[in-house]
């Protein structure tokens, strides 16, 4: 798992910081807002999307609605204890996408507790995953229709 020692949480439009070990004074950076994001431009990045995808890249640009660019972008794929990357290049993200954003500790990058594997072997593992998943959201919806309860597919979405 990748150690992050900043975090932006865009779902409140506010940034806030969680610094662990870190402190830092508030006088620091007196910018607010996505404006903060201006002191992470040319650092490598790790983006959690909406989507739950998983982007690593270094940030080249960003704007007044948090949209970004990320350089030399790859996905990260993880299942269990195995992770894939895809190498995806320059990647402009709308930042109403953005759920987290956090800077890669690049001395704990290197001693990952995660195995590696080849990107057909991760798209492989992550299909099944998902049809594990499905089965059982097939299983609990058909318990919960004998019982005579009807399950909102859109309020039991564990996607994260």
């Amino acid at each position: 798992m990748l150690s992050i020692y900043r975090c932006v949480n865009f779902n409140t439009k506010l940034s806030l910081y969680f610094c662990g070990n870190l402190k830092r004074n508030k006088m620091e950076n007196p910018l607010f807002g996505t404006a903060h994001l201006l002191d992470e431009v040319d650092k490598k990045l790790m983006v959690l999307l909406r989507d739950g995808r998983t982007l690593i890249g270094y940030l080249r640009s960003v704007d007044q609605f948090a949209n970004l660019v990320l350089h030399r972008t790859i996905e990260r794929i993880h299942v269990g204890n195995e992770y894939g990357d895809i190498q995806r290049g320059v990647f402009i993200i709308r930042g109403e996408n953005v759920v987290l954003l956090g800077e890669i500790d690049r001395e704990k990058e290197n001693n990952l507790p995660l195995k590696e594997i080849s990107v057909d072997d991760i798209l492989d593992a992550q299909r099944r995953e998902q049809e594990a998943k499905q089965e059982k959201h097939r299983l609990i919806s058909k318990a919960l229709k004998e019982r005579g309860l009807n399950m909102n597919s859109e309020l039991t979405q564990d996607e994260f």
